[in-house]
């Protein structure tokens, strides 16, 4: 199996690939925390560090996936995520809702047995990726940016046992990813989940020629549902994206008009924060999630 170990920090077409994957082929992409290690103890704070968005945040890739061509979407298993023995949270004075009179302050946090330790608190980890995404057809946004090519969407739902669908706009679409979390809750508050090394394993696969704007998220099970994630500066534009895109791709698998479509999502789609830091400049990322319909098609497939 290949292990992914390059880094980069930031979604460019211009990034050489570190490997060429074939449809189908299983991979394992090795990821250090979005600090790269640098908070080595508490001590060690984000103001003795340069937290340039050029230097944080490394994605381990990017692959070239055969086959994948621009108009394709790229699909992405999640298989697993094994995490580090110990992850780190900072906080510093200019992220989150609370970030008038917060300080600088690092916090190391122990993993035993799938449990972290906060103060004494102990509680179950859900790893999951923050940053994960192909190449965008202009541009070079850092990693710890996001936009409608993924990057860093920071969605506690892209863990273990997910599927993902990315819009192909270079070819091979150079798939990277990192900024792993043992466990992050919606919005992201202060700014960091727990930050932690991890190993990554997917599977990738190529969908030909089918028009997506946005990542989209398939979840699994009895409660299975289809997500649009979206981001923008402002929320009520994320919001819009992300129901645009929504109602198109319900609209083409049941037939229903757009009205019909959009009195649908009010009484069953639910939009949920994945981050939301302001006044950091990171975008604000959010995630509409729709039941799966069994009478109709797949919304992406």
């Amino acid at each position: 199996m290949q292990i992914i170990e390059d880094k980069v920090y930031a979604f460019s077409k211009d990034n050489p690939p570190c490997y060429t994957a074939r449809p189908g082929e299983v991979m394992v992409f090795k990821s250090l925390d979005c600090f790269s290690g640098r908070l080595t103890d508490e001590t060690v704070t984000m103001r003795d560090m340069d937290f340039s968005y050029n230097i944080t945040n490394p994605a381990a890739g990017p692959v070239y996936v055969e086959g994948a061509e621009v108009g394709d979407v790229l699909v992405v298993d999640i298989y697993d995520i094994q995490v580090a023995d110990e992850g780190t949270i900072a906080t510093d004075d200019h992220c989150g809702p609370l970030f008038e009179g917060t300080e600088y302050r690092t916090k190391k946090i122990k993993i035993e047995d799938g449990m972290a330790d906060f103060n004494g608190v102990r509680f179950p980890i859900n790893p999951m990726i923050g940053v994960i995404g192909t190449a965008p057809a202009e541009g070079a946004p850092a990693d710890g940016f996001v936009g409608n090519y993924g990057g860093n969407m920071d969605n506690k739902l892209i863990t273990k046992g997910t599927r993902l669908y990315f819009p192909v706009r270079v070819p091979g679409a150079l798939l990277q990813m990192g900024d792993v979390h043992a466990t992050m809750g919606d919005a992201e508050l202060c700014g960091t989940g727990i930050e932690i090394a991890a190993e990554i394993t997917v599977r990738v696969s190529v969908l030909k020629n089918f028009e997506l704007h946005w990542p989209v998220l398939e979840t699994f099970g009895p409660a299975g549902r289809w997500y649009v994630n979206a981001s923008a500066q402002e929320y009520n534009e994320a919001l819009v994206c992300a129901s645009k895109e929504m109602q198109r791709l319900l609209m083409a698998i049941t037939g229903w008009d757009a009205i019909n479509t959009y009195m649908y999502m009010s009484v069953q789609s639910d939009v949920e924060i994945s981050q939301g830091c302001k006044p950091c400049e990171v975008q604000l990322s959010l995630r509409i999630g729709t039941p799966k319909l069994p009478q109709f098609p797949p919304l992406v497939g």
